[in-house]
């Protein structure tokens, strides 16, 4: 049995479902309530394909080129340290996404799903998180509905965007993304440590 609420908190910490909502409303300014809605549903449906996709077949990818898991968890690991060093000093998700939706187009797929809500953090967390000699195919399943259960959580603060802006503000969204930032950079740790430790006993 893994622990749900623990990795409930990395992916959303990777995700970042409150950070997604500011690029959200910027995405949506001017279109009608049903342009959004269906913004809001595709982007998501989009998200959760590919990191279920991930999920499946990150692995075998990964055996296919002949890179040991052990290797992709420290590399994994050293990347979603770095991205989670942007979050906390750098510009966070909100800032650094808005601007990419001024010369953006393409509303659901870009800069929404990717790389708003399925970002680089949670593909590589989905193969993490689903390691095949590590859990078993029920854990794994768990693992994947805690990813779409945070996905959930995006559809409905995307639906009730406006609100959720008004609550907090754009200073707010940005304050969550780093304290999201903090735990992910503690996750990144806690995998390198983990993928030191498999290879040498291998």
């Amino acid at each position: 049995m893994i622990d749900l609420v623990a990795t409930f908190i990395v992916f959303f910490a990777v995700i970042d479902p409150i950070g997604t909502v500011p690029v959200f409303i910027a995405v949506t300014s001017g279109h009608d309530k049903a342009a959004i809605r269906n913004i809001a549903v595709q982007a998501t449906v989009i998200s959760a394909l590919i990191l279920i996709f991930f999920v499946m077949a990150g692995e075998i990818i990964l055996d296919a080129i002949g890179i040991p898991l052990p290797a992709f968890q420290v590399a994994g690991g050293i990347v979603l340290f770095l991205f989670a060093l942007t979050m906390i000093f750098g510009e966070s998700k909100p800032e650094e996404e808005v601007k990419l939706v001024r010369s953006a187009r393409d509303t659901a797929v870009f800069p929404l799903s990717v790389p708003s809500i399925a970002s680089p953090g949670a593909m590589l967390a989905a193969v993490m998180q689903t390691e095949n000699e590590v859990f078993t195919l029920a854990q794994q399943l768990q693992v994947t509905t805690m990813m779409l259960a945070v996905l959930v959580v995006v559809l409905v603060l995307m639906l009730g965007a406006s609100f959720v802006i008004r609550l907090i503000g754009n200073s707010g969204a940005s304050i969550i993304s780093r304290v999201m930032g903090l735990i992910l950079a503690s996750v990144a740790v806690e995998s390198v440590l983990s993928g030191i430790k498999i290879y040498f006993s291998i």
